[in-house]
């Protein structure tokens, strides 16, 4: 049988705003697992394990949502160094599942211990006891829904069985497209760099394209990277970058009970020791790792649901980054600019009304606007030479560009979003279908 990788995707899949699918092959120290749980009702992969053989350094940001799911709150008290498991469903988000919610994470944790211990008793020359505590948990779908327990322990002697410790690029789009509920479009980012001389890889997936205004988007993001690094480290590198990346997206101003970036390590790499975040030698793994955010954000943000335009809005020139950062939200998450765009209409006062809605102090006089390159409003002013019919022809397009300069400082902040458009109703009404 020949495959064909672009029959993995939807035809609307193939229209790629953010750049075209890199080929993420194999990375030492992860194996993968994708099968069928039949948690929908349909013949697709809903259940995903990411297996490390001899553990990886780890972390993770979570929603900052007062109401999260099961899985997070066990999460959030694992204190092991190292993971040696992360197993995620689709379907079903195990939010506000109260304890039998809690139980069905707690006997998948001890289900997936025995089994995985076993399969290293096959496999390693030094086999380990795999803890409950060693597995972290993620799960993205319906909200209430009583948590399948049972269907997902029956289908983890399939999972393990399935793990491939050798990966290829079919591998991980049938692990990015497992990890999709209303998506339609799987999500994978990589980036090549160095620490010291060594060679270093680090590869992403992630999921969400509704209920999307992260505050750590439902969105879940998972990084990989071979590199020998502390969690301490990743910690630091993950809070860093994720503020520009994955806290810079909106596609319906909703943060979910369930969003969960994470990054693991497997120190397979053979590089000159790293102490501190701060050291030098990790500057290009720094900017690559931003790049691999970034890239995985933005899709998620041009995956909205129902998305026919994605939207980049620049805050430029403000006197504080937190200023920016609410201008630039208060625009992105404005329903009338958003359905303005799907109408391909530069209705720029509703640009004006959103900076005056964010209740940040400003001075109307040195306030400038453009869509793209098209100038409309400068320096408080009305812009005299504003050629409205190349302005319409540029709001045909599919990707917008925004740029708000608000003229007293030097701060800037850019944030992501999409559209709002009938076909986002229409998902969000038949979500549950």
């Amino acid at each position: 049988m020949v495959l064909k990788i672009r029959n993995l995707f939807s035809s609307k899949a193939n229209m790629q705003k953010t750049g075209d699918f890199q080929d993420l092959e194999h990375i030492d120290g992860v194996s993968i697992s994708s099968i069928n749980a039949n948690l929908y009702n349909a013949k697709r992969d809903d259940l995903v394990l990411f297996y490390f053989r001899e553990g990886a350094n780890y972390s993770s940001v979570y929603t900052k949502s007062k109401i999260v799911s099961e899985n997070i709150k066990w999460n959030q008290k694992i204190k092991s160094k190292k993971i040696k498991a992360l197993l995620i469903n689709t379907r079903n988000a195990n939010a506000f599942t109260g304890k039998e919610g809690s139980k069905g994470v707690k006997i998948l944790s001890e289900e997936l211990s025995n089994q995985l211990s076993e399969k290293q008793k096959i496999d390693e020359e030094s086999p380990v006891k795999i803890k409950p505590t060693e597995i972290l948990f993620a799960s993205t779908g319906t909200i209430g829904e009583k948590f399948p327990t049972n269907r997902i322990k029956n289908n983890i002697p399939e999972l393990i069985e399935n793990i491939k410790y050798t990966q290829n690029k079919y591998i991980w789009v049938k692990a990015a497209n497992a990890i999709r509920t209303t998506d339609l479009k799987s999500k994978m980012s990589m980036d090549i760099c160095k620490i010291g001389n060594s060679e270093v890889k680090i590869y992403g997936i992630a999921k969400g394209s509704g209920m999307i205004f992260p505050n750590m988007a439902t969105t879940l993001g998972f990084v990989f990277t071979d590199a020998s690094l502390s969690s301490s480290i990743l910690k630091q590198l993950l809070n860093k970058n994720i503020k520009s990346t994955f806290n810079a997206i909106s596609c319906d101003g909703d943060t979910s009970t369930n969003d969960m970036v994470s990054i693991f390590a497997t120190n397979k790499a053979k590089h000159t020791f790293i102490k501190s975040a701060t050291d030098p030698k990790l500057i290009d793994f720094d900017k690559a790792l931003n790049s691999v955010l970034l890239n995985l954000a933005k899709r998620v943000a041009a995956d909205g649901e129902g998305a026919s335009k994605f939207i980049t809005i620049n805050t430029i020139n403000c006197k504080n980054e937190e200023d920016a950062k609410k201008i630039s939200f208060s625009v992105a998450n404005s329903p009338l600019v958003k359905t303005a765009i799907a109408g391909e209409d530069a209705n720029w006062g509703r640009i004006i009304m959103a900076i005056g809605k964010s209740y940040v102090n400003i001075n109307v006089n040195k306030l400038s606007l453009r869509f793209g390159k098209h100038k409309i409003v400068e320096k408080g002013e009305y812009y005299n030479n504003f050629n409205e019919e190349l302005l319409n022809e540029y709001m045909k397009e599919e990707n917008i560009e925004i740029t708000i300069d608000i003229g007293i400082g030097s701060k800037n902040f850019t944030a992501y979003t999409m559209d709002l458009t009938k076909k986002y109703i229409e998902i969000n009404a038949d979500y549950r279908s």
